[in-house]
């Protein structure tokens, strides 16, 4: 049991400290970009800020971690197939797994959307592996359920690999919307720390981005970008604006509270019921 505790210990300070630093390279970054913010550092106000920005940040990889488990026998992810309502693919990113997008699917029922599906997207496989099994999944669910096209809906790089289908890899035919979450669609400047190899694609101006960015979007899909000003992974946060589609920016959550968040639940929903008015 001491031991237990001990390890359990151990993980909340590697976590918090873990995103202590991210949220310090953040400031660098804002604090360059708009000096001004210098002036309000060390007010009470801001260290409150600052404070729930790591406290909420902190629970939500820590939440992840205690759904990663639900994740692994989540096979492939799938709610029973459904003809009435055109499938919803959920897209989770980099380092985590199904588990972490059940707040959302969970979301989306209580709303009215129950034909949504999930499935494992292993980060030690290259992109356009995991693309492909996007495009396989896809296809699966057009067959079954007798709907030409799907939503897709991705968190960080879960969202750049719905990009990559639909512009590079021939899905915009199979489309109907895609909703990005906390997506890094110019990169991000922490991208050189990634120690794996599908997380060094998102260093801004790579050959990968650079010919993402160059491919079209196509007009006929409905597509919105929904991120925060406050992100700790995607450096500067407005690397997540994507030129093109609605962009909706929010404020006071990190990159793995998005996934968590009910503002973003919120939005997301909208988006895909204003889709069908």
């Amino acid at each position: 049991m001491g031991l237990l505790v001990d390890i359990l210990f151990w993980l909340v300070v590697a976590v918090v400290g873990a995103t202590v630093l991210s949220f310090f390279f953040s400031w660098y970054e804002a604090a360059n970009a708009d000096p001004s913010l210098m002036e309000s550092r060390f007010r009470p106000r801001s260290l409150f800020f600052a404070l729930r920005l790591i406290a909420n940040q902190s629970g939500a990889i820590l939440w992840s971690l205690l759904l990663r488990p639900i994740g692994w026998f989540m096979g492939k992810g799938s709610s029973p197939l459904r003809n009435d309502q055109m499938p919803i693919i959920l897209l989770h990113g980099l380092f985590q797994n199904q588990g972490c997008l059940l707040p959302l699917k969970r979301s989306l029922h209580r709303a009215g959307f129950f034909n949504i599906h999930t499935l494992p997207l292993p980060s030690w496989h290259n992109v356009e592996y995991l693309t492909e099994q996007v495009a396989k999944k896809v296809d699966a669910l057009r067959h079954a359920t007798g709907f030409s096209k799907v939503h897709l809906v991705g968190h960080s790089m879960g969202g750049i690999l719905a990009r990559n289908f639909i512009q590079i890899r021939g899905g915009e035919k199979k489309v109907a919307s895609c909703v990005l979450i906390g997506v890094p669609n110019n990169g991000s400047r922490l991208a050189p720390f990634a120690i794996s190899p599908l997380g060094r694609l998102l260093i801004p101006e790579s050959e990968f981005l650079q010919r993402l960015a160059e491919a079209p979007l196509p007009s006929q899909i409905p597509m919105v970008s929904i991120y925060s000003r406050h992100d700790n992974f995607v450096q500067p946060a407005t690397y997540a604006h994507l030129s093109g589609i609605a962009n909706v920016e929010l404020s006071g959550l990190g990159h793995t509270t998005l996934l968590y968040s009910s503002v973003v639940h919120k939005e997301v929903i909208s988006f895909l019921r204003g889709l069908s008015s």
